[in-house]
């Protein structure tokens, strides 16, 4: 009789449920994960609402997660079982010009776990080992799920250069945008400004380290006087966009991260007469997921403060709770 296991599916918009299904046997290079903690991501927010074309019904969605190695295919021995880990979710070749080059993220094959592949919404998730990373005992679940966040924000704070006499804008501060400010603080900057439209959000950020603005007008006043050496679009509205190319200095530089709307209209004059660096931040290189690990170890990184566990069982209410309002919370995390 095939074992199962419990997974909360994505099986139509705003519409999960908690299943009983096969649990995943890993192949000959793979990792069987029991997963401990899984974080909700805001792609996946978009997806349950039917607005994300990479997540299609039915499916186990859930890429932010730790756990323990629970199985292993023929071929794999770099672990062993019981091991704690956590796991790079971008799956790429191997073989392609960015993957040889350091740049797998932006493999022309690239798959996500909880996308294309089932995820972590699950006691029981398949990775390939290569995409594994062991935890240090020291490291709680909770902390370790994290490290795919925060790995972005490592990722976005290389592209932007930052360097810690940097002064810096952040326009959003959702979970992305509060790790951009976690790992810039970690790298010794002290001004770092984070603009928001909530006020829970924003305490988040004062808490942090960070000066917290509340809109366009704020940003204006607070603004050096040649403009912010770098800034960091975690919103991805053509306003936010905007505000960010307006913002730096010239020969700034702007890093786009967010994904809210497909297209946006920029002042590419003053792109061109001021020199800005633009960018486009998407998810990580394997080296910041390492980097992301070894702060995380160095206890630099740390949002546990307003990290809220609930059971798998009531994903479907913390789904509901984070696109209603999330308040003073930066990240729900599921207990499998």
């Amino acid at each position: 009789m095939m074992e199962t296991m419990r997974a909360l599916v994505y099986e139509d918009p705003k519409v999960m449920n908690v299943r009983q299904v096969p649990i995943p046997v890993p192949g000959d290079k793979e990792l069987l994960i029991r997963v401990s903690r899984v974080g909700i991501c805001g792609s996946e927010l978009s997806g349950y609402l039917g607005y994300n074309s990479l997540r299609k019904p039915p499916l186990i969605m859930g890429h932010e997660f730790a756990g323990t190695v629970a199985g292993l295919g023929k071929h794999a021995d770099m672990f062993r079982i019981g091991d704690r880990v956590t796991a790079n979710p971008l799956l790429s070749c191997g073989r392609c010009d960015p993957c040889t080059g350091g740049s797998a993220q932006l493999c022309v094959e690239r798959k996500l776990v909880g996308a294309h592949v089932p995820g972590a919404f699950a006691e029981y998730v398949v990775v390939s080992e290569a995409n594994v990373y062991p935890i240090p005992d020291s490291v709680s679940f909770e902390v370790a799920a994290y490290t795919e966040p925060f790995a972005c924000a490592v990722h976005i704070c290389r592209l932007a250069e930052l360097s810690a006499n940097d002064q810096v804008l952040i326009i959003g501060a959702g979970p992305i945008g509060l790790c951009v400010l976690a790992a810039a603080k970690a790298m010794g900057l002290r001004d770092v400004v984070v603009m928001d439209l909530n006020p829970d959000r924003l305490q988040i950020v004062r808490e942090l380290g960070g000066y917290a603005v509340s809109s366009e007008r704020e940003v204006v006043t607070v603004r050096p006087k040649l403009g912010f050496d770098a800034a960091v679009d975690a919103v991805g509205a053509q306003t936010t966009r905007i505000r960010c190319v307006e913002s730096v200095r010239r020969g700034g530089r702007v890093v786009f991260s967010g994904l809210h709307e497909a297209d946006a209209s920029l002042p590419v004059n003053t792109i061109i007469r001021e020199e800005l660096k633009l960018f486009g931040a998407f998810a990580y290189s394997q080296e910041d997921f390492a980097t992301a690990i070894s702060r995380i170890a160095d206890g630099t990184f740390n949002l546990l403060p307003w990290t809220l566990l609930h059971p798998l069982e009531q994903g479907t209410a913390c789904f509901e709770k984070l696109i209603s309002g999330p308040g003073s919370i930066a990240k729900i995390l599921l207990v499998v």
